[in-house]
């Protein structure tokens, strides 16, 4: 009877930790989709340029139609150079997962990109990791274009 009770303990006890980092891992999850929405937020009130340099991380990698991988200091170029004046986007995540560590993770959703002329869909995925200080930043960002007519305005 001693053994089957500590066995149940231990039962237990190992119950109390995965449902913690559940927990931890769903708490990480809603930290990362929140921080795209705000990322998206913040495109949207001023401007793509400062929102894609502030949610960067200094390595990152953004996959852009007929271009290599822009990486590190030329991604933060190609976004410097960028004139943001003509154009609006936004997007809106809809799912996402992350690591059972709960320091890396993905989201990815719609986007809707408008000039004076010209409204464009499309989808995207973005890879996050969690900074030292708790932050998310993005590791790589990648867009397709085409869902056209798809999206209601």
């Amino acid at each position: 009877m001693k053994i089957f009770s500590l066995l149940m303990i231990l039962f237990c006890m190992s119950c109390n930790l995965t449902f913690r980092k559940n927990d931890e891992r769903i708490n990480a999850l809603n930290e990362m989709q929140q921080t795209d929405s705000d990322f998206s937020n913040l495109s949207r009130e001023q401007g793509f340029r400062k929102a894609f340099l502030e949610y960067m991380e200094e390595d990152a990698i953004l996959l852009r139609d007929n271009n290599m991988p822009i990486i590190g200091a030329d991604a933060v170029e190609y976004v410097s150079s960028i004139n943001d004046s003509t154009f609006q986007i936004e997007w809106e995540p809809h799912g996402g997962d992350v690591s059972s560590s709960g320091d890396m993770g993905f989201t990815y959703g719609l986007y809707t990109l408008k000039t004076d002329s010209a409204v464009q869909h499309g989808s995207y995925v973005t890879i996050w990791r969690k900074q030292e200080d708790g932050k998310w930043k993005y590791v790589l960002d990648a867009g397709t274009q085409g869902l056209g007519g798809m999206m209601k305005e």
